[in-house]
This record gives C-alpha cells, structure tokens and sequence, in this order.
C-alpha cells in the first residue's frame, strides 16, 4: 500500500535534459521517491519517448539542443498532451517564468535546485492534476496573513505583494512547507541550496536576514530565529 506521500508505481516521469550529470541525479533521486524515470536529451527523442511511455508528468529543461523547452511544450501542448510539466532550468528572469507558465506549464523550478523539492512538486503537481476542486488550496501555503501562492508566483504580507529573488523564495517555501518547525542550518541549506552546494551557513544567515527585512517590516514578526538551533516560521516566537 502506498503512504500519502508516495507516488504509486503508474507515476512516470520523463525527465527531457541534455545534462548526463543532471539526468543521472533524477533518475537516482525520483526513483527513490517512487516514480518510474524515462530520460530524454533532445527534441526527436523526447517526443519520442511522450509517445512510447505516456509519462504522468514531464520535467523539462528550457535550454535545449535543437530547440528550447518552451517550443517542445507548445508542440506537446498542440498534440493534446496535457500532462503537468514542470520546467527545471538556469534561466530564473520572471519574463521566462511568465512565459513557460503562460505557454501551458505548470510549474518552475530554477537550477541549481534540490532534488527533494523537485520531488515535492512533482507529487504536487500529480496531486493538482488529480484533485479537481482542491488543487487551488494545494498551491496556496499561509502563515497568519503571510501568503505564498504558488500558481501564480506570488508572496504576498497583509495583501501586499512581496518582491522575492528566486532563492528567497525558495527559501520562504521550504519554511512554509515546515511551518512551526525549528530547522537547523545545515537542514536548509540541502533543501534550498544546489545539490552540491560547497558553503556553509553563511549564505543561508545572510538570505534568512534579507527575506526577514521583506516578509516582516512594521508588521509582528513570523520568522524566528532559535539560537543554537536553526529558524521557525511561526506567528509566535513563544517563550
């Protein structure tokens, strides 16, 4: 029997990145998670294989041999293939989010990524595609009136919009996805950070700071710091 939080054994991906490195971590990682992994490296082949295996849903890098990933999506899109894509790329400009999201994709995940949170929103995304009327309140994670919505990219703090990099919002996701939960450092650097990510926990005080100035200024504080220990996302700091 499957728990909640695995995918069955019908839950194939096509993973479509000419990166073998990149390729080869999907592979290891999703079928760990529980999906069934069918690769591609360029246009004719991933075609060829949407056809072949009839994945359930598709992680496509943008930046591709022959053509980019944005042009695969609209030649799936025209044969009626409307599986749940999501683009895994290098190229984080919002005008190229936009795009892929406008174009029929359904999510986006920059590179460098963690390979936990692409397995996360696979599951999300098979979840959503499933789900019918639930799956707007599957996208949309809240603490008090801090919202993160993840159909439409948007963070907002008592209604207004918040300006997030790429990391920092990531970062505010993997907080919110553990809300209440004390999470150390070296926890969020391998969630958030690249898989072979070499700093140290610097970088991860440096973003929680910047992403504490945006989502807490003149408003009760959410994010909590818990010295010695890591950071919560909570609405009290209690005692």
């Amino acid at each position: 029997m499957n728990s909640l939080n695995t995918p069955g054994a019908a839950d194939r991906v096509l993973v479509i990145d000419d990166d073998p490195g990149i390729r080869s971590l999907l592979i290891s990682a999703l079928r760990f998670a529980g999906f069934d992994v069918d690769v591609a490296g360029e246009v004719g082949e991933a075609l060829d294989q949407v056809a072949l295996c009839s994945p359930d849903v598709i992680v496509l890098d943008v930046m591709l041999p022959g053509a980019d990933g944005f042009e695969i999506l609209q030649l799936l899109r025209d044969r009626g293939v409307d599986v749940p894509v999501l683009f895994l790329t290098a190229r984080d400009a919002v005008e190229d989010r936009v795009r892929g999201l406008r174009l029929g994709g359904d999510d986006y995940v920059t590179k460098p990524f963690s390979v936990v949170e692409v397995g996360a929103r696979l599951q999300a995304l098979l979840r959503r595609a499933r789900g019918g009327a639930l799956a707007a309140e599957e996208t949309l994670l809240r603490c008090a009136d801090l919202t993160l919505d993840d159909l439409r990219y948007e963070v907002r703090r008592g209604g207004q919009l918040v300006e997030l990099s790429p990391t920092e919002y990531r970062l505010l996701h993997y907080l919110l996805s553990h809300m209440g939960q004390v999470l150390s450092r070296s926890q969020i650097l391998e969630a958030v950070w690249q898989y072979d990510f070499g700093g140290n926990s610097v970088v991860v005080e440096r973003f929680v700071s910047n992403l504490r100035r945006k989502i807490d200024h003149a408003r009760p504080p959410l994010l909590h710091t818990v010295r010695g220990v890591g950071y919560t996302l909570r609405e009290r700091s209690g005692t």
